[in-house]
């Protein structure tokens, strides 16, 4: 999440708790001992490793591209070392996810001690390749051989509902004697991109590299990845909404990053076989994903992929992962019962309130509490103002004799910041909600008429409007406890939230704005109610 976002998040939460407060209601046990292994003899040395001889291919193989036609992508495989030429998402509108030169993969690469890099010309029959409901999955074999005699196999399995490629490898030495070698797949984009070539949608542009190894996610800025080499469970390139990871699923590969000399950050599969013998042959698997960041997508791969999604923590204490999972979960759900995003925040936002109603009310009732007793704190506040300690203790006896808790107010509303940081973290990183509509009229002069993406801020501004006078009507009508002249100093504060709000995802302005209402009919409500009981008594 973007330093700014956080900051907004939590400034936005303490500016809450002040204005709520003011104004609104064993040792792990020891290893068990082994029993003695019999040694066993060593085994044999590996044969050694000769220089191999250069062999002439077979024949001229053309170049050729296959087209992977699915409901959810269309991808393209080139014959020149299997590269994905091309891979665009069919998700809320098509999205290239490749642009060559860059960003993409540059294909299967073979290196060997003292001969370079080689990426190898597969043999592929340029056939289409067409996925749905009556085929959901296809394989596509390519075949090829270097020139040092190793044939190398990569077979590539689609899936029509996934945006996952299964990757099954084979190299197998056709010498005479043995070879060593290391097979490679890249990924690369580029570290700094041209001020004038712009995103086609928001998130296309990777920002950092992340993996996940020795059980925990690391995170690095393009600007900052150095070399490394080492054992891991994934890597890839991510953005806030989007990732292309590369996960080995056999356990030969190893995770590697690099910066080029040509502006290039890459990351890779390297896999390492021990040397092969003549006739000898090395298979291994890995899973290509490059799609958008949706937690139960990624969580249903099995490799720990959803961890990418980085909910962050709240006061770096609690994880919003604990929180924010389960409300991501409830808002997709909501929206397979109504097919519309909008509506499903509205419905969540009904859900909460209700969930929070009796702290509401608790909240209120203490605030009335401390209303009532404001005059008499006030003639304390007049007769003992020259001594603090002794007004201290008078106006603890005075909330104690009328039963009325000075915090009341403010602590239901402490419990409720998490569920709150929790809901701006996932309207925030929610991918669902791109170009999700609510109620959108068509474009003028190419502005959105009026909320035709719940993921970018409102460019009417009138949400945030609307938000900013709730807040205001929801103040006038809150009991009002301290110092008058403080008071009307934090009228300010719809202000403030309004200005914060202009730049937000109209998915969380309009959570906050539909909680305002529902406080205000809650206050209407309990208003009414105690005027009435007064009435009557």
């Amino acid at each position: 999440m973007e330093k700014r976002a956080i900051l907004a998040a939590v400034l936005m939460a303490g500016l809450l708790i002040l204005y709520q407060t003011l104004f609104a209601p064993s040792p792990p046990p020891p290893a068990p001992v082994q029993a003695p292994v019999e040694s066993k003899p060593a085994p044999p040395p590996s044969p050694p490793v000769a220089v191999p001889r250069r062999v002439e291919p077979p024949r001229a193989i053309p170049q050729r591209t296959v087209v992977v036609e699915a409901p959810l992508f269309r991808a393209a495989i080139g014959s020149d070392g299997g590269k994905l030429q091309e891979w665009t998402l069919h998700y809320r509108g098509d999205k290239p996810m490749v642009l060559p030169g860059a960003l993409g993969p540059a294909g299967l690469v073979v290196q060997r001690p003292g001969a370079g890099s080689e990426r190898v010309t597969f043999d592929v029959k340029e056939q289409p390749l067409a996925l749905g409901p009556a085929r959901p999955r296809g394989e596509l074999l390519l075949a090829g051989q270097d020139a040092f005699g190793l044939k190398v196999t990569e077979a590539f399995q689609f899936h029509a509902e996934g945006f996952h490629v299964e990757l099954a490898l084979r190299a197998e030495n056709h010498q005479a004697v043995p070879q060593a070698v290391e097979l490679l797949l890249p990924w690369s984009t580029l570290k700094k991109w041209p001020d004038d070539q712009k995103e086609q949608f928001q998130g296309q542009r990777p920002t950092r590299v992340v993996r996940l190894s020795r059980g925990e996610v690391h995170r690095d800025e393009l600007a900052k990845v150095a070399d490394l080499s080492e054992q891991g469970t994934w890597i890839g390139f991510e953005s806030e909404w989007y990732i292309a990871a590369l996960v080995p699923l056999t356990p030969d590969f190893k995770l590697t990053t690099s910066a080029e000399a040509d502006g290039t950050v890459q990351i890779a599969l390297r896999a390492t076989p021990p040397p092969l013998a003549p006739g000898q042959a090395w298979e291994g698997r890995a899973l290509l994903y490059v799609g958008p960041k949706e937690h139960d997508r990624l969580k249903a791969l099995g490799v720990g992929l959803e961890q990418a999604i980085h909910f962050g923590h709240l006061l770096w204490i609690l994880p919003m992962e604990w929180i924010a999972v389960p409300i991501l979960w409830l808002m997709n759900f909501l929206y397979r019962q109504v097919p519309n995003y909008g509506i499903a925040i509205i419905v969540l936002t009904v859900i909460t309130r209700i969930l929070f109603y009796p702290l509401t009310l608790k909240s209120m009732a203490s605030m009335k509490g401390m209303q009532a007793l404001q005059p008499q704190i006030n003639a304390l506040r007049a007769k003992h103002q020259k001594d603090p300690q002794r007004l201290q203790r008078e106006t603890m006896e005075l909330y104690r004799k009328h039963k009325v808790n000075p915090m009341g107010g403010c602590l239901p509303m402490v419990v409720q910041i998490p569920i709150f940081y929790a809901l701006y973290v996932v309207f925030s990183l929610a991918v669902e909600l791109q170009n999700a509509v609510f109620l959108c009229f068509g474009t003028i002069f190419h502005t959105a008429l009026w909320i035709c993406d719940l993921a970018e801020q409102d460019p009417t501004y009138i949400l945030p409007i609307l938000m900013g006078i709730s807040m205001f009507v929801q103040q006038k009508m809150t009991p009002t406890v301290g110092d008058p002249r403080q008071a009307k100093i934090m009228l300010i504060m719809p202000v403030v939230f309004t200005y914060m709000f202009l730049y937000l995802p109209a998915g969380l302005v309009l959570y906050w704005f539909v909680s305002n209402v529902l406080q205000i009919l809650q206050q209407y409500y309990t208003n009414r109610r105690g005027r009435a009981a007064k009435a009557a008594g």
